[in-house]
């Protein structure tokens, strides 16, 4: 007879409260406050009614897992080239140096906009071609990525017209062709292996960090995971859980777009941590489209109400 784990009852957990900005909300008032009470709270959101469908998103999710259920050596196949495109093994990344004993219990794969190699564009750092499974491995992979990172990117070129607008900006700010012409779109597939975070040993999921581009766009399953600090000064730190909603984006602000807004913090310290609840699944698939703005926009002060560039910040 096996041995039964004695324990008490398990300690509350801190769930967030964030707001939910519907895209297709005709109040487009409405967006703009929510989002800037967001900005000023945590820089993180939720977007529903985003134009993608539930069942494309469970296709996406479907796809994703195909290829981390492959053997490593298949996965090693389409390593991570100089382009940042492919497959990153568990523990190739470590987020949070100064607290982690190793990398993250995570492993991934990047998927950014496809420029071919005679491109003259390809020569610009994280332009390039990217690296595929073959066909006969994954049948319809690639197309089922490539349609999903198209049509998240309108997602995200959907919430920077709410950003403008909230930034007192002309709505079309960001479409502009030396902003989000050709921007910078990265779709990275997450895998978190079935460890528990434990920050007491420096063990975690993905340490603790803030993202440093424009805006991000993140596709959960049904695991609560994604934990955010409000206050990264605050001694001890606050973590708080973001639960997650079917069908929606969890959308975080960058620090791109507080330097290029010059105004009071809009981004926070934020990780992703598993935690020790049974009910948790092998699986922990994320979905994340990090947005940032083309090359040529990080050169300028593209923000007109304020003196310092973007490409101060990076």
């Amino acid at each position: 007879m096996e041995n039964q784990k004695q324990s008490g009852p398990e300690p509350p957990i801190k769930v967030s409260t964030i707001n939910c900005i519907d895209l297709s909300n005709p109040d487009i008032g409405e967006s703009v406050a929510l989002l800037k009470q967001a900005c000023l709270d945590c820089g993180f959101f939720y977007v529903v009614n985003h134009g993608i469908s539930q069942e494309f998103m469970a296709e996406v999710f479907a796809q994703s897992k195909k290829f981390f259920y492959l053997p490593l050596n298949e996965k090693l196949k389409v390593l991570r080239n100089e382009k940042h495109r492919g497959y990153t093994p568990m523990f190739d990344e470590v987020l949070d140096p100064d607290n982690q004993v190793h990398g993250d219990y995570k492993e991934g794969y990047y998927i950014g906009v496809d420029v071919p190699e005679n491109d003259p564009e390809s020569e610009k750092p994280f332009n390039g071609p990217n690296v595929w499974p073959a066909d006969g491995v994954l049948p319809g992979w690639r197309q089922t990525m490539e349609k999903f990172h198209h049509e998240a990117l309108e997602v995200g070129k959907a919430v920077s017209r709410i950003i403008a607008l909230a930034l007192d900006l002309e709505v079309d700010f960001f479409d502009k062709p030396e902003v989000l012409g050709k921007p910078i779109a990265t779709l990275r597939l997450l895998h978190y292996e079935d460890q528990f975070s434990d920050p007491a040993k420096g063990i975690y999921g993905a340490g603790a960090h803030s993202d440093f581009g424009f805006i991000t766009l993140l596709a959960t399953d049904d695991v609560m995971g994604l934990q955010i600090c409000k206050d990264k000064d605050a001694k001890p730190q606050i973590w708080e859980y973001v639960t997650p909603i079917k069908g929606a984006f969890i959308v975080n602000l960058g620090d791109m777009l507080e330097r290029w807004s010059n105004c009071p913090p809009c981004t926070e310290f934020w990780g992703m941590v598993k935690t020790d609840i049974l009910l948790h699944t092998l699986w922990n698939l994320t979905m994340t489209v990090w947005l940032n703005v083309c090359l040529l926009a990080e050169q300028k002060n593209v923000l007109p109400s304020f003196p310092q560039s973007g490409a101060q910040h990076i």
